[in-house]
C-alpha cells in the first residue's frame, strides 16, 4: 500500500491519512511528491494526474485500486482494518465523528485561508493581526472550541471520542495551525491541541516537517524567506 503526499510542512490534506496510518500502526510506503508548483506543466501535476483526475494529494494506492480524497481514504482504511477501530465503536459516536470530519472537510474556510499550515514557522505576530482583524477566523476558532469541548465532555477524553480516531487525525493539521499562529484558546482546548501534537504519529509528521527545510514562497504569504 502506497500513500502519495505533498510537503509535510505545508500539506494539511496529506497529513490526515499519513497520521491515521502511522498512529494506527498500519504499514504503508510513503511517496513524497514535492510541491514545485500547481500549474499543468509542473512536475507535481505530471506525477499526480496519471493517478487521479484531481491531480492532488493525498492518494492511496492499494494494488490496482486508487483512492483519493482524505475522507474516502479514511473510510477505505476503516473497512480494510476493522480491528483498528479507526471510527468510534458506538453507532451514535461514530455518526457524530463522521459529521465533524465532514464539517472540517468543507468548512472552516476563514481559518484555513488566513492561516495556511506551516509547521516549522512561528507566526504569532501575524496570528495576532489575523485575530484582531478577521471575524471569520474568530468564529471558526469558537466553533472548534465548542465542538471539541462537547466531544471531550461526552467521551471523557483524552481524544475527542475517548481513544484516537479518524476525527483526531482530521483535526491534527488545525492543531498545528493554532500553534503556529498562536491563536488564543481556552486552557482545556490548548491541552487537547498539545495532546494531539504529542501523539507518536502526529509528532513524527511534525518532526519530519521541521526537518524538510524546503522553503516555497507561494505557500508562505507572510514570509519572504525561510
Amino acid at each position: 500500500m502506497k500513500l502519495y503526499i505533498g510537503n509535510k510542512n505545508y500539506s494539511s490534506w496529506s497529513m490526515r491519512p499519513w497520521v491515521l496510518l502511522t498512529q494506527a500502526g498500519i504499514p504503508f510506503e510513503e511517496v513524497m511528491v514535492r510541491f514545485d508548483a500547481f500549474t499543468p506543466e509542473s512536475q507535481f501535476k505530471a506525477t499526480m494526474h496519471p493517478l487521479t483526475p484531481t491531480g492532488k494529494v493525498p492518494v492511496l494506492v492499494d494494488g490496482e485500486l486508487v483512492v483519493w480524497d482524505t475522507l474516502a481514504i479514511a473510510e477505505y482504511l476503516a473497512e480494510q482494518f476493522p480491528e483498528k477501530l479507526l471510527w468510534p465503536k458506538d453507532k451514535a459516536a461514530r455518526a457524530r465523528a463522521r459529521s465533524l470530519c465532514a464539517e472540517m472537510h468543507s468548512g472552516f474556510t476563514a481559518l484555513r485561508g488566513a492561516c495556511p499550515m506551516n509547521i516549522e514557522a512561528s507566526l504569532s505576530d501575524t496570528g495576532a493581526l489575523i485575530w484582531r482583524d478577521q471575524a471569520g477566523v474568530r468564529a471558526d476558532v469558537a466553533r472548534l472550541v465548542h465542538m471539541w469541548q462537547q466531544c471531550l465532555q461526552t467521551s471523557g477524553g483524552p481524544m475527542l471520542f475517548g481513544n484516537f480516531s479518524v476525527a483526531d487525525a482530521y483535526f491534527a493539521p488545525i492543531c498545528t495551525r493554532l500553534l503556529t499562529y498562536a491563536l488564543p484558546l481556552p486552557h482545556d482546548m490548548l491541552a487537547y491541541v498539545q495532546r494531539v501534537c504529542a501523539l507518536p504519529g502526529v509528532k513524527a509528521w511534525i518532526d519530519e516537517a521541521r526537518a524538510e527545510h524546503d522553503f516555497l514562497d507561494f505557500e508562505e504569504p507572510y514570509r519572504l524567506r525561510a
